[in-house]
C-alpha cells in the first residue's frame, strides 16, 4: 500500500523540479507514478489525466488530487496537493520579490525568453506519448489542429469549441454503438 509520505515526496519533488505548469509536469507524474513505482498502469495513468482535464482549476493540482485519491483516498489527495505546490508556492513569492529587483536586466528577460521553447517542448512530449497510448493515430490529429486554428486565427471561444467537441463525441458515440 502506497504511504501518504510517499505521495507527498514524489509530489513535492515533481512540483519542485519541474518548470511550465502541469502539463510540463505530465513526464515526471508519468515516470515517477508508472515506470518508477507502478502505482497506475499507462492506461489508468492516462484516464487520470482525462478526469483532471475534465475538472475545474489547476490541471497539476487535480492530477495530484486524482492519482492521490486513486492510490489513498481523501488524505492521499490531500498529501499529493501539498507535496505539488508547496515548492511552487514559496518559488513564486520568491521570484516576486527578485524580480522586483531585476526585471529591468536584459539578461533577465532573455533567460525567461530562452527557456520558452523548453517549456513548450516538455508539454508537446507527453502530448505525443499520450496519443500513441490512447492509439491516436494521424487520422485523427487534424482534429486538435483545427480546434487551434479556430481559436488562434478566428477567436472562436475554446468554451465553444470544446462544446462543439463534446456534442460531437457524443453523437459518434452513439452512432457507434448502434452499429454493434
Amino acid at each position: 500500500m502506497v504511504k501518504y509520505c510517499d505521495l507527498f515526496y514524489i509530489f513535492f519533488k515533481i512540483g519542485t523540479f519541474t518548470i511550465g505548469g502541469g502539463y510540463a509536469m505530465l513526464p515526471l507524474m508519468e515516470r515517477e507514478v508508472v515506470d518508477r513505482r507502478g502505482w497506475l498502469s499507462r492506461e489508468e495513468f492516462l484516464d487520470q489525466v482525462a478526469l483532471s482535464q475534465a475538472m475545474p482549476g489547476v490541471f497539476a493540482v487535480n492530477m495530484a488530487a486524482v492519482v492521490g485519491n486513486r492510490l489513498r483516498g481523501l488524505w492521499g489527495s490531500v498529501a499529493a496537493i501539498v507535496g505539488n505546490i508547496l515548492m511552487p508556492i514559496v518559488f513564486i513569492l520568491l521570484l516576486a520579490v527578485a524580480l522586483r529587483q531585476v526585471r529591468t536586466i536584459a539578461v533577465v528577460d532573455h533567460f525567461f525568453m530562452g527557456v520558452r521553447p523548453a517549456v513548450v517542448a516538455l508539454i508537446a512530449a507527453p502530448v505525443f506519448s499520450m496519443a500513441r497510448t490512447a492509439h491516436i493515430g494521424w487520422r485523427n490529429c487534424w482534429l486538435p489542429v483545427a480546434a487551434a486554428l479556430l481559436i488562434w486565427l478566428l477567436g472562436v471561444s475554446p468554451v465553444a469549441v470544446i462544446a462543439v467537441a463534446a456534442a460531437a463525441g457524443f453523437v459518434v458515440g452513439k452512432i457507434q454503438n448502434r452499429k454493434k
